[in-house]
């Protein structure tokens, strides 16, 4: 995997995936950013975000759950000094579908913290990990 990041002035960055991908990152208007993208600890975030919710979709298809929609609401904390690592990281799923089983639901988050996202088990090295969920019967 490779990505290429290049500057585009001020604060502002162009980062590029191996799959051809970009999005524009920036920092803070306080440091010259212009606001046009997130900042890279947001895309950290929503990286791990995305990462888990694939999971736990992919997980509960596999177990033939009839699954419409999956959110992921994350809230983070950073150490106050730097290096400004994430301390703490809350992920409330928010899964919808008709008749999902709670237990499954609650085996795909896990089996995601635990086993398959890579991202969430690499924060996990300096974050304290937590997750809850909510299910919506779908109409």
């Amino acid at each position: 995997m490779k990505a290429r990041i290049q500057w585009a002035g001020e604060a502002g960055f162009i980062a590029e995936a191996d799959s051809g991908h970009k999005v524009i990152i920036d920092g803070p208007p306080e440091y010259g950013g212009r606001n046009q993208g997130p900042r890279p600890m947001e895309l950290v975030l929503m990286g791990m975000g995305g990462c888990a919710a694939f999971d736990v979709v992919h997980i509960l298809r596999k177990s033939r759950q009839e699954i419409s929609d999956c959110v992921a609401e994350i809230e983070a904390e950073r150490a106050e000094s730097e290096p400004k690592v994430f301390t703490r990281i809350h992920v409330h799923f928010i899964v919808t579908g008709k008749g999902l089983d709670a237990k499954k639901v609650a085996h795909a988050i896990e089996l995601s913290a635990t086993k398959y996202c890579s991202a969430s088990i690499m924060l996990g090295k300096t974050a304290k990990i937590t997750h809850d969920y909510e299910i919506v019967e779908a109409p």
